[in-house]
Formats: C-alpha cells, structure tokens, sequence
C-alpha cells in the first residue's frame, strides 16, 4: 500500500526513460575571429561564399525532421491433428460350452487444432526539429533532439536521435525520418494515466478479496 500510494504520488514527475543514449543538443564551435583584410572588394572579417545555401554542416546547427513512420506486420499460424480408432470383439462359447453369442464394439476420436494471428502497427507523423552534435568524417551529420510539451499537469516527450546524410536534407532544412539512419523515434508521456493504471489495479485486488 506505502509503494502504491508512493507511486501515485511521485508517477506525474517522473521522467520516463529514453531509447536515445546521447546528448539531446549541442553548441557550435566557437569561431576565431578573422583579422580584418581591408582591400578594395575583398573583406576577410565579412566574408561570406556566394554560392554556399544555408543547410547545416557544422555542429550546433539545426534540422527540422519531418516523422513519417507508418509501419505494420502481420504473423500468423495453424496446426491442426486428429486420429480415430475403432475395436470390436465377441464371444460365442464359454469354457467350451457354447452360448448365446455376445459381441462388444468400441470406438475412439481425437482431434486438436491450434490457431494463432498476431498483428501490430505503427503511426506516428510529426515535427521535431533537432541540433547537429557531431559531423562524421565522410561529411554525415549526428542528430539528436527534444521536444518536451507540457498539457495541463502531465508532459510529453518527444525524442529524436539518428544519422542524416547532407544531401537528404531539402529546402527549409527538412529532412523525412525515413531517410534517417539508425533513427531512435520515441514518444513518451508522464501524465495521469499511469495512475490511473495503478489505481486500477489495486481496485481489481480489494474487489477480489471483498466478500459478496
């Protein structure tokens, strides 16, 4: 009862646990100023490339992910046995002396059958945007985010954490969360409900044990 109460008490402030095991964001490296190079064009210290567009490729930079995940399996499987048997016997004499003829006569079915159908899906559309905290060696960029959205006195988690390669990402920064490698995409939440669960719970047992 102390556990339970303990629980209902403390379950809306708990943070849930994360499948994505590394830093949620990341701040840019800090740039050394450029001395200044005064000449008739040319200005090192306000020098910008003028080709160059404005998608991220440093660390601390950011990318919106559009989550697109629509997933779904199906498993399915049956078995099936039977055997039948059947005996007849009968008698016609008696310690050698006849009698009227008696017969006897059995029979025996068995059957089984097993059948079993499981399926599950997933949805989950979205937005999160996220910082890049490491660019690898071939030039892929590290993601990882949070996005924490706290309705009335419960909050949701909304994580995102993967590998982008820069040629994904398409104008405005967005990149689909089906074109992320090794994509971590969890939603958790720690509102009420997981009180309401317990509560329920203990419910079910005083009804079990209370005399009708």
């Amino acid at each position: 009862m102390l556990l339970a109460s303990g629980l209902l008490v403390t379950g809306c402030a708990i943070t849930p646990d994360s499948i994505v095991k590394q830093p949620m964001t990341a701040k840019p490296t800090a740039v050394v100023p450029a001395k200044a190079s005064n000449g008739a064009i040319f200005n090192s210290a306000a020098y910008r490339p003028l080709f160059e567009d404005r998608r991220p490729r440093y660390a601390g930079d950011i990318v919106t992910i559009n989550i697109v995940e629509n997933t779904s399996a199906t498993k399915a499987g049956e078995s099936s046995a039977s055997k039948d048997g059947k005996a007849e016997g009968s008698i016609t004499s008696l310690l050698g002396k006849p009698m009227p003829k008696a017969s006897v006569s059995g029979t025996s079915s068995l059957s089984y059958k097993d059948k079993a159908d499981e399926k599950s899906s997933n949805v989950f559309n979205g937005s999160i945007t996220v910082t890049v905290i490491e660019v690898l060696s071939n030039g892929y960029l590290v993601v990882s985010g949070e996005k924490q959205i706290s309705l009335d006195k419960g909050t949701e988690f909304v994580r995102f954490s993967g590998v982008i390669n820069p040629d994904s990402i398409t104008v405005g920064n967005f990149v689909p969360s089906n074109k992320v490698a090794d994509a971590r995409i969890e939603y958790r939440t720690n509102s009420k409900i997981d009180a309401a669960s317990i509560v329920s719970m203990l419910a079910r047992f005083f009804l079990s044990i209370a005399p009708l």
